[in-house]
């Protein structure tokens, strides 16, 4: 047989097996393809890619499912997801709160023996857990608790409240722990307070002086906020006195401090109806500026003495006068003849003047500024 004819056999074998060797031709044929008509199997490994379709089984093609290098199934079924098991324990978390802390510029604060609720906030809730409390101040540990954790309404997270009370100035630390177990992971939180120092004189600056300036303007005593214990903070300690109905005085002891903390003292408005205006209370020798139902600011007082008392009534300011006048009234805003809301020194904290509603002469111009012509004027004694 010739080589060309042998090479037409081996083509017409090849295309009846599947095409698994292509053949491109005479001229590329190499020198180990065989010259005779093959009479067995081909046993070298395809090179190619097959472009029919094999009429019989490959001996190398594996039997079972194709997969990738990773392992995973390249056609086929896909793969079932891993089961998780039914009993893993929920992931646990606390968040801490102070609802009873003051703050200032966010950190949280209060003063010695006052209590501070520290309530926790655990999601999710798990019935039956237990939290472990440890309290600090400094290094010493001031109290120790384990808490039942209690469900929302909704249930879907617990609370729980401890109640911490330290006797001295310092940083407190409170520390939350929950061990893990087969209901809940283990979880931490942590939340801090510091409690200060209220031994203040005048002069006196810190943390606890912004407090107590804090307090005072959130009652709407009248105070530029300076961080000084300064004569402005004795005045207004002074008007809160007045407010709570105590005796006049400018001392802040631990008394003043508490009721001021819980938030005691307020001006009661007489004539909500008059829009801006002001209100004398000349029985408990306060001035309120006033916007409709809404104090704006106090001042302490100095009104009428007995042999010249102060005109009582509802009056309009008719006349307003900045700067100093002969007799010493200083930026002075009349209501009715030769009455005014004025600037004085001194203006005492008892009834002294001859009718006109003394102010400290550095609250004088605060009040000028706010009240206009036409502006309510009422005194009264309540």
């Amino acid at each position: 047989m010739s080589r060309l004819t042998g090479l037409g056999v081996l083509a017409a074998v090849t295309m009846a097996a599947g095409a698994l060797v292509p053949v491109a031709g005479a001229a590329s044929t190499s020198p180990s393809t065989p010259t005779g008509t093959p009479t067995g199997t081909p046993t070298g490994t395809p090179t190619g890619t097959p472009t029919g379709t094999p009429t019989g089984t490959p001996t190398g093609t594996p039997t079972g499912t194709p997969t990738g290098a990773s392992g995973t199934p390249t056609s086929g079924t896909p793969a079932a997801p891993i089961p998780v098991p039914a009993n893993r324990p929920a992931r646990g978390s606390a968040r801490l709160y102070l609802p009873d802390a003051f703050f200032l510029r966010r950190a949280a604060v209060t003063v010695p023996g006052r209590t501070v609720s520290v309530t926790g906030l655990v999601r999710p809730y798990v019935a039956g857990q237990r939290v472990a409390v440890e309290v600090r101040q400094g290094n010493r540990v001031i109290r120790r608790d384990r808490l039942r954790v209690r469900p929302s309404a909704a249930g879907r997270s617990g609370r729980f409240t401890e109640r911490v009370a330290a006797r001295a100035p310092g940083l407190v630390t409170v520390r939350v722990t929950h061990a893990a177990n087969p209901a809940m992971s283990g979880f931490a939180a942590l939340r801090r307070f510091s409690v200060l120092d209220e031994h203040v004189g005048p002069g006196a600056t810190g943390r606890f002086v912004q407090l107590i300036q804090q307090r005072l303007l959130a009652l709407h005593v009248f105070l530029p906020q300076s961080g000084v214990y300064d004569s402005y903070t004795g005045l207004a300690v002074d008007a809160y006195h007045r407010l709570l109905g105590w005796s006049t005085s400018a001392s802040l002891d631990g008394r003043t401090i508490s009721y001021l903390l819980d938030g005691f003292g307020a001006f009661k408005v007489r004539f909500p109806g008059h829009g801006d205006h002001a209100e004398g209370d000349l029985g408990h020798q306060l001035l309120a500026l006033i916007r409709g139902a809404k104090v704006y600011w106090i001042f302490p007082i100095s009104s009428g003495k007995p042999s010249t008392p102060t005109i009582l009534g509802d009056f309009r300011v008719y006349s307003r006068v900045p700067g100093y006048l002969p007799d010493g009234m200083y930026y002075s805003s009349f209501f009715i003849r030769g009455y005014a809301i004025h600037g004085y020194s001194p203006a005492p904290d008892y009834p002294a003047s001859h009718g006109c509603m003394r102010l400290p002469i550095q609250d004088a111009i605060a009040t000028y500024d706010w009240l206009q012509y036409g502006d309510w004027v009422d005194t009264y004694y309540r």
